[in-house]
């Protein structure tokens, strides 16, 4: 699912990738700002937030109370005490193309009212890739030191912040209260003498300076961090009892004036093509600094532009932080191996001889699909030209940011005589199902289903899920643990348990983890699951593209199981009226209607179904109360533009009154509802002698004028 585009993600998918991406990345804000233990590349950490930017955008009703789009940074680590931010330490937002930046320009302009003419000016500065530290100051005299932790509250590292030769003491002629924000960073030269020195003491070695410096200002005892050869980089401020300046640069330029270490590349602007400019500048020196930078951040100068602009929930809207493109390597790609995900895609990974790429040795790199091993994109358009991937190639690998990186390149000159090229397989390498690619995906997919082990145990997962069976005791800790053990291998298993485990040698209560009475309690569940509604069974079996809401839709329109699965079957002839009845359903399109049809095709999978179904009473979908109504059992369509009422509530009320709402006009159409606007389905419609009513007669008939 994570190499599927947010675009074509169904409903219940993008639920599930938004539980994924916030458990990885609520993972990796404590990895790296608690534990100093990064384990995602910063660009990797920037994609996959875009990427749950990008599904709460499509589907804002998702949105998790824990969304990684309103956290910034972790909660404090325990061991130190704790300090509330007077004034949030906010996380910047991020670019990475040159057009990004001047949609930001835009932005601003917008928002503040500036026409393109009228002068904005920008600061830009290197974005150091330390440790963020705010500084307090009384009375000229340094009094606490905190951490962003989460935004809100830091920890306090007072004295550790003491031993850093970069952060003054005292102050002279600073204001009374000042909060000095900036960031804590080792120099190349320092971070490769720690290393030495650590591994002569037979202790572990930093994977980077960025690392080192936050182990280093974190630790427990001041002393350790005195030890270390910490710098200070001061680029903002928080509370303030008098202004430093009217400017961002001004203020900077006081901070400097004060005795703090401000960053020497620092420039004024004006406008997007100056920035862009100076970005380019400091890429160039990037490898002779002496210290990482992972971008260029720019902000308004005029700090009372930034007031009026202000800040989002966790980034303010005066400054971005452009970041650097991956580093680049070349290698050899040594194999291509095939991996199968949750959702049945057949990914293909590139085993490389390692190579060092950003200070990380990489050994595998994605190959996406496989358009893109024969040069393609989805559309089978060329995208490198005479440039496939295969075996034995020299290719170029860069750290986009993914779990593994990627692949931009191949070098033709250094392709063996002898190559071939690389032959996506069409089964699956796992169950040896049939692999499938649908019309319009990139990605070709298992149809093994639940006899597929690469997929089984989160498809079993699915299946006690709380919209599905939601069999209480019976979670996805103790799915995985009781597939693992073989103890339940398909959904079928689960209604065997008690058969199988609940006496003789192997007992469930004698297990780990596990009772008399919880073993008891979790039998009498799915005992009490063998009576099941129909668009419940529809939802758990997983199937690609049919969620709760599309499971509730095919439920209410066959009724019965029996009557759904042998529409199923006869549907896999997209000739056989039962395809075009399952079109016609509202809400369901061709790309659903194939991947139900191509489950119900596969036998293997098909007969994992059967032998559920046989511990399974399926009740029949609940038919509204009818009586009396004049549309009960007729099929309805609406076209055009409805005036009195939205579609969504028109469909609704018919769907109450017992009528099935048709997306599509056919024979089986009895009433077209057709608005403003209506088109060829009202001239189908009259073709076939279809009632025609426009809003105000469909009104009437359902006694609602």
């Amino acid at each position: 699912m994570a190499d599927i585009g947010v675009d074509a993600l169904s409903e219940l998918e993008a639920r599930t990738e938004l539980e994924r991406l916030a458990r990885i990345l609520g993972h990796a804000n404590t990895a790296y700002h608690t534990a100093d233990a990064p384990e995602l590349a910063d660009s990797e950490y920037d994609r996959l937030k875009l990427r749950n930017a990008a599904l709460e955008a499509r589907f804002p009703h998702l949105k998790r109370a824990d969304s990684p789009g309103d956290q910034v940074g972790a909660a404090p680590a325990d061991g130190f005490s704790k300090v509330t931010h007077a004034i949030r330490m906010l996380s910047l937002g991020n670019a990475f193309e040159a057009e990004e930046i001047n949609e930001f320009d835009t932005r601003v302009r917008r928002y503040l009212g500036l026409n393109d003419t009228a002068e904005l000016r920008y600061t830009a500065e290197p974005k150091i890739d330390g440790l963020s530290l705010s500084l307090r100051y009384e009375r000229g005299c340094l009094v606490q030191a905190a951490t962003r932790g989460d935004g809100a509250v830091g920890e306090n590292v007072t004295a550790n912040a003491r031993t850093v030769a970069d952060i003054p003491e005292t102050l002279d002629g600073a204001p009374d209260l000042l909060e000095v924000r900036g960031e804590v960073y080792m120099s190349h030269a320092d971070f490769a003498a720690l290393n030495e020195r650590q591994l002569a003491k037979g202790q572990k070695t930093f994977a980077n300076p960025r690392n080192a410096a936050a182990g280093s200002l974190r630790q427990l005892d001041a002393e350790v961090t005195r030890a270390r050869p910490l710098k200070f980089f001061a680029y903002a401020w928080g509370e303030l009892s008098e202004t430093l300046s009217d400017t961002q640069l001004g203020a900077i330029t006081r901070l400097n004036m004060l005795g703090f270490q401000t960053n020497p590349l620092t420039e004024l602007c004006d406008g997007p093509a100056e920035i862009l400019k100076h970005y380019a500048l400091i890429e160039e020196q990037r490898a002779t600094l002496g210290y990482d930078i992972d971008g260029v951040v720019y902000k308004v100068n005029d700090l009372a532009l930034q007031e009026r602009l202000g800040f989002r929930s966790t980034t303010p809207r005066w400054a971005i932080a452009h970041k650097f493109p991956a580093e680049l390597a070349w290698t050899r790609l040594d194999a291509i191996t095939i991996q199968v995900g949750r959702t049945g895609a057949l990914s293909p990974v590139a085993r490389l001889s390692s190579v060092t790429v950003g200070g990380v040795v990489v050994s595998s790199a994605t190959l996406h699909n496989e358009d893109y091993i024969a040069g393609k994109d989805s559309n089978g358009a060329l995208i490198r030209e005479g440039r496939d991937i295969r075996v034995g190639d020299w290719v170029q690998v860069y750290r986009a940011g993914d779990v593994i990186p990627k692949i931009a390149d191949v070098d033709l000159t250094k392709r063996p005589a002898d190559s071939e090229p690389y032959e996506f397989p069409t089964r699956c390498p796992e169950c040896d199902s049939d692999a499938i690619r649908e019309e319009g995906d990139a990605v070709r997919r298992c149809s093994g289903g639940l006899i597929c082990p690469a997929q089984a145990v989160e498809k079993l997962k699915h299946f006690v899920s709380r919209a599905a069976f939601d069999i209480e005791g019976l979670g996805a800790k103790q799915v995985e643990q009781l597939y693992l053990d073989g103890w339940i291998k398909e959904p079928a298993d689960i209604f065997d348990l008690q058969r199988n485990y609940g006496s003789g040698l192997q007992l469930l209560k004698n297990r780990e983890g596990w009772g008399e009475k919880s073993a008891l309690n979790l039998f009498a569940a799915i005992e009490d699951r063998r009576k099941i509604a129909l668009r419940r069974l529809i939802y758990a079996l997983g199937l690609r593209h049919v969620g709760e809401q599309a499971s509730a839709l095919l439920a209410r329109h066959y009724g019965k199981w029996d009557a759904f699965h042998a529409a199923m079957r006869a549907a896999a002839d997209p000739e056989d009226p039962a395809f075009s009845d399952l079109l016609a359903i509202d809400g369901v399109g061709k790309v659903m209607a194939q991947s139900l049809t191509a489950s119900f095709s596969q036998e293997a999978e098909r007969a994992s179904i059967e032998r559920l179904l046989a511990h399974l009473e399926v009740q029949e979908a609940e038919r509204p109360k009818t009586d009396g109504s004049p549309v009960a059992g007729k099929t309805v369509v609406f076209t055009g533009t409805l005036e009195r009422m939205t579609r969504a509530e028109a469909k609704a009320r018919a769907e109450s009154l017992g009528a099935k709402v048709s997306g599509s006009v056919s024979a089986k159409t009895d009433i077209l509802v057709a608005g403003p606007g209506a088109g060829s389905k009202e001239k189908k419609a009259a073709g076939l002698g279809v009632q025609i009513l426009d809003e105000d007669g469909w009104l009437t008939l359902i006694g609602q004028a």
